[in-house]
């Protein structure tokens, strides 16, 4: 009898729905392929159509401005206008005169045009279109309110071939403003795409010191993106989606998809450097790293869902994209992820040496504790320093000044504004509902009287019953003053049924949605991320300290904000004109997806110390090797996200540059002054009062607690002997593992 090894044996399959999820998308991975694949396809191909549909407008719903414009637009049989400045020569020449009345008639015949106005047409209203100088003049075309882009732009080329020796003509208006966003905003979207995905790619070739590991997450990436565009192509078949919507999401989609197929791909070379085949690793990669995943996609979606609470289009259209988003980027890194391994996992080298427990962070971590209560002050200290400038924020609707200096929509409407005022939007508007007389008294008697009123430019007949009131007021359009006079004119109405609107109201208005629904919003987002907190690790503390940590480091993205668009700082460098605040729906908006990010890193920094202190370690040394183990990865998903969101930041729209200033510098704070400096002073402080809790919760979270990591089998087991007859053949082969 001779003694031989036993046949090597599988190791024991992963627990879990999670793990068998992995398993399966390994063993179908060309149909999880090729389905990814489709949706990238019909992503791209319908990708211009989602910017198409899109809606260029910020109005608060249910809003009283919102209203009013709403009640005007059914009265009105136009669109908008497309408005021609003729400029460089005096308006009278015969030269000017002439190719401007010929190109007017040209015009007036085209489809789709309801009016056309010239400064030689006569009436009262041809003064208005002639600049003081008497060297410019406008050609102001009403267009229906069915026209099409193609009759818009036909009007649009007609008006750009107006030509008299010595003019100058830039076509404007606000329908073509209206196409110069969406044109502008997708093009930035693709610039931030085009210049993200290749720097993403040689950070994480760095980080992993190979081209595959480095590739997938970007494959990872980019087929998020289709399903993102596929998401909100849906979305805006049923509701209206605004045009900023469409970047943000797509900026939020990339950042999440790569952090989270990076946290996949690093936990599978870590099983393969533990001796894990490839099948065993994918599996426990999705078992462990997978949970991550969908826990944090879970804090990050229960953020987004905070702006439900608000009435405007704006922001539940940015909550329902970015929680499909979310959804979209968890799904690509459960089951695309995993089927890519499936690929190429033989191509991914495992790390030499396992993450040594004494480095960088756990040294910092330690000097950090050695003086906890200064350090935690200084901390704050700055943070709330940094969030000071946003106190004196000042919300505006910034209109055609979003867009780049050199647009013909925005240089239209700075030349209106500036040499022909009485054609410009008036800083408020009274939309009156009954005859032109009532409307004219009330305007005399009533609105010209209020202070704070500069005059009452023109009363404008809508329809037999409809009529507006512009208003004119003294000093900044969207200023305080502007502001007390719509607060006037909705407390004066002189018996009438009024709306007051314009660029001042719609401030007014969202400055009462966000005092009146944000506290609401506020709360649902806390009590959401203080219970799934609390179910990760069962203390009441931690995730009352996790939320004031998060709202310091917001603070001091919102006071960056607030330096650089409200006044300035780094404006040449960044390419942009300050105008004066900040864009009314962008503070919510950052509110929303920074605090859901930097939720993202305390998930898997707590996860990790929760482990160690489950694993018998004291609450310093599982500090420090919490941070140890995870601080790498920490700091390379903030990294890769920076550059994502700088990306976007170097677009040319001023609301996605402000977007990706605010998240850029929201997740560079956190992952650096907040992560490394804060928390392991705060937790030193604490001590095992952090793992407080009351015993009926402490009962609870045994029962329903949520564990981020699941208990593995081993990977190597102990191979038995066996007695079996000796084998015939002179050669006898022993079974290796």
């Amino acid at each position: 009898m001779r003694l031989l090894a036993a046949p090597p044996t599988t190791p024991a399959a992963a627990p879990g729905r999670l793990a068998a999820l992995g398993r399966a998308c390994r063993r179908h991975r060309r149909w999880v392929l090729a389905f990814w694949v489709t949706v990238l396809a019909l992503g791209v191909l319908i990708g211009g159509r989602v910017f198409e549909g899109s809606v260029a407008h910020t109005a608060s719903g249910g809003a009283e401005s919102a209203k009013g414009t709403a009640v005007v637009a059914a009265a009105d049989p136009s669109a908008g206008s497309i408005t021609a400045v003729v400029s460089g020569e005096p308006v009278d020449t015969s030269a000017v005169r002439d190719a401007v009345t010929g190109t007017a008639q040209d015009v007036a015949k085209l489809p789709g045009v309801l009016s056309v106005a010239d400064a030689y047409q006569g009436g009262a209203g041809a003064s208005a279109l002639r600049s003081a100088d008497g060297n410019a003049s406008l050609v102001s075309v009403r267009m229906a309110d069915g026209a099409t882009s193609k009759q818009q732009d036909a009007v649009g080329q007609r008006l750009a071939a107006l030509h008299a020796p010595g003019t100058q003509v830039t076509v404007g208006g606000d329908l073509v403003v209206q196409q110069e966003v969406k044109a502008q905003t997708q093009s930035d979207t693709t610039f931030g795409e085009i210049v993200t995905l290749p720097l993403t790619l040689v950070v994480m070739v760095l980080v992993f010191g190979g081209l595959a590991a480095a590739s997938l997450p970007v494959i990872g990436a980019v087929a998020s993106v289709g399903g993102a565009l596929l998401a909100m192509f849906g979305f805006s078949r049923i509701m209206d989606l605004d045009t900023s919507v469409l970047p943000i999401a797509t900026v939020l989609g990339l950042g999440l998809s790569i952090d989270y197929a990076l946290l996949m791909v690093n936990r599978f070379r870590e099983e393969r450097g533990r001796g894990a085949e490839i099948a065993a690793a994918i599996e426990r990669t999705t078992a462990t790293a997978g949970r991550t995943v969908a826990f944090s996609g879970l804090t990050v979606a229960v953020a987004l869902s905070g702006l439900f609470v608000f009435t405007s289009p704006v922001f539940r259209a940015v909550a329902a994209a970015g929680v499909s988003v979310v959804v979209i980027a968890v799904l690509a890194a459960l089951t695309l992820v995993p089927a890519l391994l499936g690929f190429a996992g033989h191509r991914i080298k495992p790390p030499k040496h396992r993450e040594p427990d004494e480095g960088f962070f756990a040294c910092t971590v330690r000097l950090v504790q050695r003086r906890a209560v200064p350090v935690a002050l200084v901390c704050v200290a700055l943070l709330m320093a940094a969030g000071a400038p946003f106190l004196s924020a000042q919300m505006r609707s910034t209109g055609a000044a979003a867009l780049p200096s050199g647009s013909a929509g925005r240089q239209v409407a700075e030349m209106v504004q500036q040499r022909f005022p009485q054609t410009a939007a008036a800083p408020v508007t009274v939309v009156v509902q009954g005859s032109e007389q009532a409307a004219e008294q009330y305007a005399d008697q009533v609105v010209a009287k209020l202070p704070g009123v500069a005059g009452v430019r023109a009363v404008q007949p809508v329809s037999a019953q409809l009529s507006t009131v512009e208003v004119l007021v003294h000093g900044d359009p969207q200023g305080a003053q502007a502001k007390r006079v719509v607060g006037e004119l909705r407390e004066h109405r002189g018996g009438l049924n009024t709306y007051v609107t314009g660029d001042a109201a719609s401030v007014v208005d969202f400055q009462h949605e966000l005092s009146s629904r944000g506290p609401w919003a506020l709360g649902l987002v806390a009590v959401g991320t203080l219970v799934l907190l609390f179910l990760m690790t069962g203390s009441v503390v931690m995730p009352v300290k996790a939320l004031l940590m998060n709202l310091l480091s917001l603070g001091c993205s919102l006071g960056a904000l607030t330096l650089v668009f409200q006044h300035g700082w780094f404006a040449g460098l960044l390419g942009f004109t300050p105008t004066g605040g900040l864009e009314t729906f962008i503070p919510v908006l950052v509110f929303a997806f920074a605090f859901g990010l930097s939720m993202d890193y305390e998930v898997f920094l707590l996860a990790r110390i929760k482990e160690l202190r489950d694993q018998g370690y004291g609450c310093r040394e599982a500090v420090q090797l919490g941070l140890q183990r995870s601080g790498r990865i920490i700091t390379s998903a903030a990294l890769l996200m920076v550059i994502v969101f700088a990306g976007f930041a170097a677009g040319q729209m001023l609301m996605v540059k402000e977007m990706g200033i605010a998240l850029a510098v929201a997740v560079a704070v956190d992952a650096t002054l907040v992560r490394c400096l804060l928390v392991p002073a705060a937790m030193s402080f604490f001590g095992e009062f952090n793992w407080w809790a009351p015993a009926p919760l402490r009962r609870l979270y045994a029962r329903f607690g949520l564990r981020e990591h699941v208990a593995l089998p081993p990977l190597e087991e102990e191979t038995p002997t066996v007695s079996v007859p000796a084998p015939r053949s002179p050669v006898a082969e022993l079974a290796t593992r």
